[in-house]
């Protein structure tokens, strides 16, 4: 979803695919979206269905006709297709990093590689494709993660955000760049 581009990290996408091809060989990799990488995506990886850029129900149909939602970016700042994914319901892999870190509770509402390890991303990929169970468990939950995102919750945090920084204190280590396990040792990146 999104630019396809070179700063989407899009080889670690197509080894995991690989990979998850091998366990499921039915599967299908959808980009939806285009840019400066789509010609080489589409002469490297010719299986896969390009759909181009879409908007509004269109967009959101793409999102729910899926299963899991692949996102090997590393270089995000919050990353809105994490929180679009999650609330269309399907199973996010992602590195531990920006929105993921902060949305996605590992092996409850989606899974996350720890950050720059392609190895692992490829790995808990290719477990995730091969437990369609699980894919639905953890997209159930990630609908809900969603749900439970609301204004009122949103507001609150960066008020006590600017609070913490106004206060000479320190601002809690959940910005969209702190990974979870920062988070959790209440060291920011």
């Amino acid at each position: 979803m999104g630019r396809l581009a070179p700063e989407k990290n899009l080889p670690a996408l197509i080894e995991a695919f690989r990979e998850i091809r091998r366990r499921a060989p039915r599967a299908k990799l959808v980009f939806v979206g285009d840019g400066p990488a789509r010609r080489s995506l589409a002469e490297r990886f010719p299986d896969a269905v390009y759909a181009g850029m879409r908007h509004g129900e269109d967009l959101a149909e793409h999102y729910a006709s899926g299963d899991v939602f692949l996102f090997p970016s590393l270089t995000e700042t919050y990353g809105n297709v994490t929180l679009e994914a999650l609330a269309s319901g399907l199973a996010v892999v992602a590195f531990d990093y920006a929105a993921a870190a902060e949305h996605i509770r590992h092996d409850h509402n989606g899974t996350l590689a720890k950050y720059d390890d392609t190895g692992a991303f490829v790995a808990v990929s290719a477990a995730l494709a091969a437990d369609i169970v699980r894919i639905r468990d953890l997209g159930a939950r990630a609908r809900q993660t969603a749900m439970d995102l609301d204004w009122t919750r949103i507001v609150q945090r960066l008020e006590s955000l600017y609070l913490a920084v106004i206060g000479g204190g320190d601002a809690p280590p959940h910005g969209p760049c702190a990974t979870s396990a920062e988070r959790a040792t209440g060291a920011a990146s």
